[in-house]
């Protein structure tokens, strides 16, 4: 355990947003795996799943949780599933 009293705030800091980090990654893949759920089966709700899916991955990119090249790999791979099971 650390002795340094900045030391100590920052092992309380990093407990706090690896929480919310965890949180956000975890509703992020629910997500994601909804979409892909939806595409497969050629549900209904397909378009909005895709659509909630994007927004999940834009708002985790702004809170800096994922890459911005990593979000725009996921959201084409999306697209590219939602124009393939639209075909």
């Amino acid at each position: 355990m650390a002795n340094i009293k900045s030391a100590k705030k920052r092992v309380k800091v990093l407990a706090t947003k690896t929480l919310r980090n965890k949180a956000i990654n975890t509703g992020l893949k629910t997500d994601i795996k909804k979409a892909n759920i939806a595409l497969e089966t050629n549900a209904d709700n397909k378009a909005e799943a895709v659509r909630v899916a994007i927004r999940a991955i834009d708002k985790a990119t702004a809170k800096g949780i994922l890459h911005k090249n990593t979000a725009a790999r996921k959201k084409s791979a999306l697209a590219h599933k939602l124009n393939a099971a639209n075909a």
